[in-house]
């Protein structure tokens, strides 16, 4: 009793056998009593795991800090252990629900509630995102992908997880506090976006994302309510609480994973065996929805979802989609042979450059879609200078002189500075936690 047993060392994230990319090179190594049985199978006692969950995942403690408190410290002629360094986190506050200052419920679902919280630490915001563990079935499998995957991702363009609270009763990830999602940006906006914020926001979902598909990992539930956007007007993809470490070919995913307008057309029929670019077309709506100011495909129905593609693409053929003749659900739809329209009679604002990187990523074939990196290489983004693409990880994109937002002409309500560079106004997050927890 007490233990939990993995009889195959390369689980992934979910429990499904896989190369798992979201665990640390040090948490494999860990000095903790953790028992490697000859056989190959792992025992992990219920007191070890619970400290590694506690272990804080980011820690950005203001200069000073340890002064403050009194506390010492020493110089060490080795580095920390890891026991050590666990030991020296906790004394300052890590890991610890006191540490956090709960404020107003942001939102509510099946197994997690969301608080705005303060930290005392540092004094700054935070998302406190508290999930309820059930004794009988563990963490909910979402939770420990969003941790097990969030822990490695450090990226400008990605949110911060800074903490983690193991207790008997929950799980509490604390994150970073963003001042609204890009859904909400858009509202607020009358739906009509500078087009250099939208130049600007689709980089930084490109950065985010080439990251992230650079370690193999895909977010699978790209959609505006997702990107969070600060007063700066930084984007960050975050929620990944369906995301998962990309697997061999071979390997059967779930098909039902993906909201309903930002999912690709095989997908939608059916396809259980994906990669990268099924986060390639989600970035080719969201594109779309940011220049037009409506959603490209505005689904009811798979049926219906695909209709909508279909209509605007043209119906696919063998030329277009080798195999899809073959395809017994494209068959048993039985849809009509819909001609591809002009896409720049439906995205009258984009240019030529922009039309054809919103093409690059809207492709039948998923293999045919734009990577995220050789997209921030394309015309389109060349307004933006040469260092944008070469900009290192923890780097904001607003630290080059070229990026600077613009005033958004559709804005409502908004007090404008008379001079200076222009923020986009704090609003409530409240859209972007609630929307969390509900399905499409």
């Amino acid at each position: 009793d007490g233990y939990i047993v993995h009889e195959n060392m390369k689980m992934s994230s979910d429990g499904e056998s896989d190369q798992a990319s979201g665990t640390s090179s040090d948490e494999v190594q860990s000095p903790t009593g953790v028992c490697l049985r000859n056989r190959g199978n792992r025992r992990i006692s219920a007191e070890d795991l619970n400290k590694r969950l506690s272990l804080p995942a980011d820690i950005r403690i203001p200069d000073g800090y340890l002064e403050k408190l009194q506390l010492t410290s020493p110089s060490f002629d080795q580095p920390l252990s890891r026991r050590s360094r666990r030991a020296s986190l906790s004394e300052i506050g890590f890991g610890k629900l006191e540490t956090y200052i709960k404020l107003d419920k942001l939102g509510e679902g099946t197994y997690a509630t969301v608080f705005k919280g303060r930290s005392k630490l540092t004094d700054n915001l935070v998302a406190l995102k508290e999930i309820r563990l059930e004794h009988e079935e563990g963490a909910p499998c979402t939770a420990i992908r969003e941790v097990s995957l969030l822990k490695d991702l450090k990226h400008a363009n990605i949110v911060t997880l800074h903490d983690i609270i193991h207790t008997d009763k929950s799980l509490t990830l604390v994150f970073e506090y963003l001042d609204k999602d890009l859904k909400q940006y858009m509202d607020d906006c009358g739906n009509i976006l500078s087009m250099q914020n939208v130049k600007i926001f689709l980089f930084q979902i490109l950065r985010g994302l080439a990251y992230c598909h650079k370690r193999k990992v895909l977010h699978r539930d790209l959609k505006p309510q997702n990107l969070l956007i600060n007063d700066r007007g930084e984007l960050k993809l975050a929620d990944f609480g369906l995301a998962r470490a990309k697997s061999v070919p071979t390997k059967t995913y779930s098909n039902e994973v993906v909201t309903l307008w930002y999912r690709p057309p095989d997908v939608l029929l059916g396809s259980s065996e994906y990669s990268t670019p099924i986060d390639m077309w989600g970035v080719g709506c969201i594109f779309y929805e940011m220049s037009a100011g409506r959603p490209l495909f505005p689904g009811s129905t798979v049926e219906d979802e695909l209709h909508l593609i279909f209509r605007l693409l043209g119906t696919p053929t063998e030329d277009s989609w080798p195999g899809i003749s073959s395809m017994d659900e494209f068959k048993s739809y039985k849809f009509p042979k819909y001609k591809t329209q002009p896409l720049i009679n439906h995205a009258p604002r984009l240019d030529t450059d922009g039309i054809d990187l919103l093409l690059s990523f809207l492709k039948y074939e998923s293999k045919k879609r734009m990577s995220a990196d050789e997209s921030m290489r394309q015309p389109y983004f060349r307004s933006l200078g040469t260092q944008a693409y070469t900009l290192p990880e923890s780097i904001s994109l607003f630290t080059l002189k070229e990026v600077q937002l613009q005033r958004d002409p559709g804005y409502r309500n908004s007090n404008y500075p008379e001079s200076g560079e222009w923020s986009p106004p704090g609003i409530n997050i409240n859209t972007y936690y609630v929307s969390i927890f509900q399905k499409n």
